[in-house]
């Protein structure tokens, strides 16, 4: 698909004269395209949380084992479809996994619920809510493949996967003992604060701060996530008697737990050097 996206945009840019206005905004559409077909999987899911929260019919069928049976559905056709590749179907599994046993934790210790009823479900946690998480590493790991990234001053391996079991031992630790997220913060500004990703939209290659895209990444959740709890396919104690708007300490969450799907991606697809 994204090879699709490149020969529309070749066609888009032979026809408009060529200068920095014409090059950038031909670039910003392709950005645009290929952000949204690296989100295909999340996009779905999303879509069809919001169509059923808008009409759901009365057919037996709860909509949490609805959204579990289409999410496998759909993860199915995009393997067989080729839409996405086995490594990458590997590393949703892997934090599809990782987001399950944190489901299961979470929700014994109150810091959210389901409220709706499920027929799949484990330890009180409906089945979709693994490929909540599942939605975010598609995404991650598509997005190496479709925009080609590189890196420079990536921090050594080994390092970042000690950092990423901290911050996820932390997730469950910090309930009994002293939530150490400053600590992680630092400690992840410490070993990316100097590197660079590199990636390729069309014609030209891009650079940006890793602690800069992290940020992007968390926000882009964040911001599905108030749409998820609007659509009450899960909600947070503060939301119990009405939707008002996930917290922003949240985003701090997410901003951590994007520096462990990094981690996971890269154990599968190790970070490249850029050679242009």
């Amino acid at each position: 698909m994204e090879v699709s996206i490149d020969a529309a945009a070749h066609k888009i840019l032979a026809r408009l004269p060529r200068g920095r206005l014409a090059d950038g905004l031909v670039e910003f559409l392709v950005f645009g395209l290929k952000q949204a077909w690296a989100c295909l999987f999340g996009g779905l899911m999303l879509a069809m949380i919001l169509a059923t929260t808008l009409y759901w019919p009365d057919t037996g069928l709860n909509r949490y084992d609805f959204w579990f049976l289409m999410a496998l559905l759909v993860q199915a056709a995009m393997l067989a479809l080729k839409l996405e590749t086995i490594e990458e179907a590997r590393i949703i599994l892997i934090f599809h996994l990782v987001g399950t046993g944190m489901e299961i934790f979470k929700t014994a210790m109150g810091s959210w619920i389901y409220p709706e009823d499920a027929m799949f479900r484990i330890a009180g946690v409906p089945l979709f809510s693994g490929f909540m998480y599942a939605c975010v590493g598609s995404y991650m790991a598509r997005i190496q493949r479709i925009f080609d990234i590189t890196f420079t001053r990536y921090p050594p391996v080994p390092v970042t996967a000690l950092l990423a079991l901290a911050i996820y031992v932390n997730f469950f630790s910090h309930h009994f003992f002293f939530d150490l997220r400053w600590v992680l913060f630092a400690a992840i500004i410490l070993l990316y604060g100097r590197a660079f990703m590199h990636y390729r939209v069309f014609r030209f290659r891009h650079s940006m701060p890793m602690l800069l895209a992290f940020l992007l990444v968390a926000l882009f959740i964040w911001i599905a996530e108030n749409i998820g709890t609007w659509s009450r396919a899960w909600i947070y104690p503060h939301q119990a008697n009405g939707w008002s708007m996930v917290s922003l300490s949240k985003l701090g969450s997410w901003y951590l737990l994007m520096l462990i799907l990094v981690v996971l991606v890269t154990l599968v697809h190790p970070p490249r050097p850029r050679t242009d």
